[in-house]
């Protein structure tokens, strides 16, 4: 409920609807209680107030009746608030609160825009006087003079803020307040700048007559300063109090900037913004610079051209020099009494002397502020340093479109622009340079030419500094504050690809480089990112000229060479240590170092250089395994492996190649094929290495489903391992999942449970993430959700962990399928839904199929059939191409279960054979089991209910060879049937037939 006070007492509900108080003695009281801004107030005090010297007889129940109008009026009893110390309203929004709120933050700000809103807004809650109907009533005295003397110096502080003002406002507030001497000297000043100066003078000797005469007092010092300069007409009065241009253009994108530059300038003395050139230091600062007030005035010192800093501020200041006095020494003499803000314009190029000066400022001159712009900090104590950084995607859209729209094109915001904003860093400088190249070129051609930005980023704004024509010249200025070594660094760091580590900075450059590479950052050369260990980067614009920079000093060969070499051993390292307790540590590694790992890569492809580019795929497909990433391996291996190279290195990368086409479904003669790889490598493989590769091409078959060849593989791998746990315990993870298609319940517990010891003593939490499939389906089958959920629950985790983003895919299905068996179908929709979008971002069709599959079981639970089957057509498709039997016979099953509930019996019949085909390929009893009961199901509605019971039976007793019967929550196809046969034939013909089947 809001309360307005300032000007007649009002009351609006929360929803701002106005509520009328209409009882005089009612509002009586409302007010009493807001005068005192929610502190009790006691019984006799409040009876005094509204019945003055004539009280009621019984004035405790005279009160207590009003408090009960007041709450009725107000329509909520808990605001009249009764404690031990009287009455008390609990109102929480007052406008004279949110005044005081406002002056505060006014007050509080040198930003004269922000001072200037504040204001305004403060200003806008008064109606009226204060408390307009009670101004009479003795306990609104007080606060009515109270809030009238804080309006009356809002209203002061705003006039003093301004620059411009309305006479006749003025003379009306003068009139109104005779005896203000802050009112009297904005209404001088502003007569006296209207050439109004004998108005002014008079203005004054009105003041002390009436000051003389009503308090015996004189004017104070101030305005009395301030006469003393209208009658000598001191050019103070007239002179500008800034020299800081006005913007000619909207800045985009800085408003955050803005705001956090202006509270720094407000608490600090020195704040120095810091960024790379073109970023926009000088536009930030300029645009920060005009929201400031200070009483001496804001002054822009440019120092680009300048040969002495205290030369630079002495001109910008107005101030002549004095043989008497050095330069430096004039500026102390003319600032150290002075409160006003200098902005410091491109500092770098003479820190040492802008360092110089600001320091000797600081201590001699405590009213002056600096805000500097520089490419390095000036090293100060006390200095607080904000770094500028580059506009971010939507901010460098919008900037290079409004700029094309300044030269009378237009763009849409697109992909190619957005692609062009990215290329060129966000940074405002490059994005006006390539806006004016859009009408000619358009966009999508300008991002082709980038690799030319040089030459192409040209003919910038004809008053910008030369230094800011062109994209070059921008980095020759800051290319030419370098030493020499510090441009070594530099050059050589523009081999390096989306950042590297101290490590690989000093290993590629061949330098220490500590030193140099703390000047880079400080001059925003080089971006820092902690990830979580230092890194360091370069902008493509800088790199792009650094690399230029590279060839004409004719390090290029050299340095690519020292930076292939580094990455090669970083990757075999990783290679060593991949598969342990350091895995989670190797693969974020990997992942940072991808696009370097890249680079070393394409070099040594363009060099020719056959076993260095053999030696880097062979160490990376571990990693891109890993990762899901195979398709990247594949390439990079078929690349390698064109170049020829040394007998070992290539059997090697034929074994991955092999692999990884199987596991994409790329070759035919499977079998054949790995038998050729592994003789091929045997001779080269060692005793851990040939183990592994086995076991390697063994996954790999039981992915693409030829399931014997896969166990063979597997079980050489197993009887080869000795001293590598590793191997043994992924090779076991791999006989459980085979054992799982094959129904051997057994073998999928006792291989999964060793395998998760083995990983676990070694650390490795990748292969702890795949045998959580085997194990968690086992519990899933024998009834043990809780189990199965904690399993996947734990999988997800590492999988989340390790970024192994296909296995979250695969942990989310079977979290979704176990949702589907508890009945909440919601949940279970949800998590298959993401399940499948992260399997596809990721280009992983099986994890597309297996969620899909999981949407497919619950749209038929819900009996939403059309969408079952068409989510079941869909993998259809993709299981022939696969030629995977265990997946025939479970889609075929599902597909036969759905024309069983349209009633249509021929097509059950037909997709429930299909099935049976499938799962006796697999040998599986208990997808056999599968399918005779969908069979089953076709007969019931077929008028064969005896043939239903007889096949149930069957089914049941497949299940139980396994020794896992069909679980309480999968029952709902095989209990429909059921009940169908029962009421067809009865109880004891059907238990008849089912005991039949069952032997």
């Amino acid at each position: 409920m809001r309360f307005g006070v300032l000007g007649a007492l009002t009351v609006h509900a929360p929803d701002g609807e106005p509520i009328t108080v209409t009882r005089a003695a009612v509002r009586l009281l409302l007010a009493d209680l807001l005068v005192h801004q929610g502190q009790p107030v006691s019984a006799d005090r409040l009876v005094e107030d509204l019945w003055g010297t004539r009280p009621p007889r019984d004035p405790a129940a005279a009160l207590q009746v009003r408090v009960a109008q007041l709450r009725s009026a107000l329509g909520d009893r808990t605001l009249v608030e009764s404690t031990p110390a009287g009455y008390r309203l609990l109102a929480g929004n007052v406008d004279a609160a949110e005044f005081a709120t406002l002056t505060a933050q006014a007050r509080s700000t040198s930003d004269v825009r922000a001072k200037v809103d504040l204001l305004d807004r403060a200003l806008a809650l008064w109606r009226g006087p204060a408390y307009a109907d009670f101004a009479d009533s003795t306990f609104a005295q007080p606060v009515i003079t109270r809030l009238t003397e804080q309006r009356l110096t809002a209203i002061e502080d705003r006039l003093a803020a301004l620059t411009e003002w309305d006479l006749g406002e003025l003379a009306e507030l003068v009139a109104e307040h005779p005896l203000r001497e802050r009112l009297r000297a904005v209404h001088m000043r502003a007569l006296y700048l209207a050439g109004r100066q004998s108005e002014a003078l008079a203005s004054f000797r009105e003041l002390g007559r009436r000051l003389g005469d009503e308090l015996g007092i004189d004017p104070g010092p101030e305005i009395v300063r301030l006469h003393q300069e209208i009658l000598r007409q001191d050019t103070a009065l007239t002179k500008a109090r800034t020299n800081v241009p006005a913007d000619v253009s909207v800045l985009v994108g800085r408003a955050s900037a803005l705001a956090g530059v202006g509270a720094l300038l407000d608490a600090e003395r020195l704040v120095t913004l810091t960024g790379s050139g073109g970023v926009g230091k000088t536009r930030l600062a300029l645009a920060t610079a005009r929201r400031v007030n200070m009483p001496d005035g804001v002054w822009l010192v440019e120092l680009a051209s300048a040969g002495s800093v205290a030369e630079a501020v002495l001109a910008a200041l107005g101030v002549r020099e004095y043989k008497e006095l050095a330069p430096a020494d004039l500026v102390l003499t003319a600032l150290r009494d002075k409160r006003l803000l200098l902005v410091l314009d491109n500092c770098e190029h003479m820190v040492t002397q802008v360092a110089d000066l600001v320091s000797r400022l600081s201590r001699t001159a405590p009213g002056v502020r600096v805000l500097a712009t520089s490419q390095e900090p000036l090293g100060l104590p006390g200095e607080v340093r904000y770094p500028v950084p580059p506009l971010d995607e939507p901010d460098a859209v919008r900037l290079l479109t409004d700029r094309v729209k300044a030269l009378g094109h237009s763009i849409s915001a697109d992909s190619a622009v957005a692609e062009l904003c990215r290329r060129l860093d966000g940074i405002p400088l490059a994005l006006e340079l390539a806006a004016a190249r859009v009408p000619v070129l358009g966009v999508a051609e300008l991002v082709a030419r980038l690799d030319d930005r040089f030459r192409l980023l040209t003919g910038g704004y004809r008053d910008a500094p030369p230094r800011q024509r062109t994209l070059r010249a921008v980095l020759d200025w800051s290319w030419g504050l370098l030493s020499e070594q510090e441009q070594t660094v530099l050059r050589r760091l523009s081999v390096h690809v989306d950042g590297c580590t101290l490590a690989a900075a000093e290993a590629v450059s061949g330098l220490d480089v500590l030193d140099q590479l703390t000047t880079l950052a400080q001059r925003s050369l080089v971006v820092v990112a902690h990830d979580p260990q230092p890194r360091y980067r370069l902008l493509e614009s800088v790199a792009q000229y650094s690399a230029e920079r590279l060839a004409e000093a004719g390090e290029d060969t050299a340095t690519r060479g020292r930076h292939q070499a580094w990455y090669l051993r970083l990757a075999e390292q990783a290679s060593d240590e991949l598969y342990g307790p350091g895995q989670r540590q190797w693969i974020a590694t990997l992942d940072r170092e991808s696009a370097n790992l890249r680079a070393a890569l394409d070099g040594m492809l363009r060099d020719g250089d056959a076993d260095p580019a053999l030696r880097l795929a062979n160490a990376l497909t571990g990693y891109w395994f890993l990762r899901g990433r195979r398709s990247e391996s594949t390439r990079a291996l078929t690349a390698a492996l064109a170049l020829g190279g040394s007998p070992a290195l290539r059997a090697e990368a034929q074994v991955w190649q092999l692999g990884l086409d199987l596991l994409a479904g790329q070759r035919t003669d499977r079998v054949a094929a790995c038998e050729a790889a592994l003789r091929t490598y045997e001779p080269y493989g060692d005793a851990v290495e040939f183990p592994r590769s086995q076991w390697f091409l063994g996954y790999a078959l039981y992915v693409a489903g030829e399931l014997t060849a896969s166990e063979d593989l597997i079980s050489r791998s197993l009887a080869a391992v000795s001293d590598d746990p590793w191997c043994e315990a992924v090779a076991l993870g791999v006989r459980a999942d085979q054992a799982l298609l094959r129904g051997d319940l057994a073998t999928v517990e006792t291989a999964g449970q060793r395998s998760v010891r083995l990983l676990e003593e070694i650390g490795d939490r990748w292969g702890l993430s795949q045998v959580v499939s085997p194990l968690a389906a086992l519990a899933e089958i024998t009834g043990d959700y809780e189990h199965a959920e904690q399993l996947h629950t734990d999988g997800l985790r590492i999988a989340e962990e390790l970024g192994l983003w296909t296995d979250v895919s695969e942990r989310l299905t079977g979290l979704g399928r176990l949702r589907l068996l508890a009945g909440d179908y919601a949940a279970a929709w949800e998590l298959h839904e993401r399940a499948m979008r992260l399997a596809a971002e990721h280009s992983y069709e099986p994890g597309v199929v297996h969620a899909q599959f999981g949407l497919a079981l619950g749209a038929r639970r819900e009996g939403k059939l059309d969408l079952a089957e068409k989510h079941l057509a869909a993998m259809v498709e993709w299981q022939l191409k696969s030629d995977h039997p265990p997946g025939d016979a479970l889609v075929y099953a599902e597909l036969g279960f759905v024309a069983e509930l349209r009633g249509d019996a021929d097509a059950a019949f037909e997709l429930h054979r299909k099935s049976l085909a499938g799962a006796e390929k697999t040998g599986d009893p208990r997808a056999i089991a599968l399918a005779l009961e969908g069979l089953a199901g076709a007969h019931a509605l077929n008028g064969a209910p005896t043939k239903a019971a007889e096949l149930l039976g069957t089914a049941a007793a497949a299940r139980e060879s396994t020794g896992a019967p069909l679980p309480a929550a999968e029952r709902s196809d095989v209990d429909r049937i059921t009940a169908t046969a029962r009421r067809a034939i009865g109880d004891q013909a059907f238990d008849a037939a089912y005991a039949r089947g069952a032997r």
